[in-house]
């Protein structure tokens, strides 16, 4: 097993933010340093303990999906871009198979959350109002149900620390104007889909997932930040599937049920993980990147 990174340590180049997984520096002015780490959030809190090889599974397989997708829409990488003009040898070291470069956009204020399953939050709305985000569903339907079709159900971008918020299709026409919120759901079914319906011939069902965009300056829409990975997704095995249940993930939420069996309120600092739920996520997150990409 590789080594655990929980941070980064550059610096030959400013740091802009350091988020829940990511660390992003400035390279120049049109670039930045996106470097994943192996910190694991849960809850919307960063756990105390990285799981070793994380990060670079989760850039891995947002570099498999986005160069799968380059043509439903551009994305934010730059591998043009020479790192070793910026950082030195041991820095290089330090971030190898966990970084990408990106060009600096804009980027949009929502989370383009699809399901195609009811499960999460989405069942709990469900259970409550028959609907999940105000989409009305058929009654009757059980945990983990796969729907009639995906829907798009927006959510807030909270800061670290703080909890995700669902929010209404017409609050991101109010964010972001009607006609760029239209494409971004719309872009967002699309990859979704054909995600779907690939991943499922290599034996996993992607039952939600979120994404998230960017414009340039040039109004274009971008996809950006991660893809279709086991911390922005739930992946469950078509194998061992059925409703009912909240299936076995090769995601997070191996961890998340985890936490649930703690005396813990779900708010910082996070509990310390047991060592064979560390080694346990980590197989889970590198069966995942083994079965959708092959390596």
């Amino acid at each position: 097993m590789m080594d655990a990174l929980y941070e980064s340590t550059i610096t030959s180049v400013p740091r802009l933010h350091r988020g829940k997984v990511r660390d992003i520096y400035a390279l120049g002015d049109a670039h930045l340093l996106i470097v994943t780490s192996d910190r694991l959030s849960a809850f919307d809190v960063i756990l105390p303990q990285p799981i070793p090889g994380k990060g670079a599974v989760l850039t891995a397989l947002t570099d498999f999906w986005m160069a799968r997708f380059v043509h439903i829409l551009p994305n934010h990488l730059a591998p043009e871009v020479d790192v070793s003009r910026y950082l030195s040898a041991a820095e290089r070291r330090q971030i190898e198979g966990r970084f990408v470069v990106a060009r600096k956009l804009r980027a949009l204020p929502v989370e383009a959350v699809v399901r195609g399953y009811l499960i999460g939050s989405g069942w709990k709305d469900y259970q409550r109002t028959g609907a999940v985000c105000g989409i009305s569903l058929p009654p009757g339907l059980q945990l983990a149900d796969r729907l009639p079709e995906p829907i798009f159900t927006p959510a807030d971008k909270a800061p670290v620390g703080q909890h995700d918020e669902n929010i209404s299709f017409a609050e991101v026409e109010r964010r972001i104007g009607a006609a760029l919120a239209a494409q971004v759901r719309d872009a967002a079914l699309r990859i979704y889909r054909e995600a779907a319906e690939y991943a499922l011939t290599r034996g996993i069902i992607i039952a939600d997932t979120k994404f998230e965009f960017g414009i340039d300056e040039h109004g274009r829409l971008h996809l950006i930040d991660e893809v279709l990975t086991p911390d922005s997704s739930r992946f469950w095995s078509a194998q061992t599937y059925r409703s009912g249940i909240s299936p076995p993930s090769f995601d997070k939420q191996f961890v998340r049920d985890y936490l649930e069996t703690l005396d813990w309120n779900k708010q910082a600092p996070g509990p310390e993980l047991p060592a064979d739920i560390i080694a346990r996520t980590a197989e889970k997150y590198r069966e995942a990147q083994r079965l959708l990409t092959g390596c």
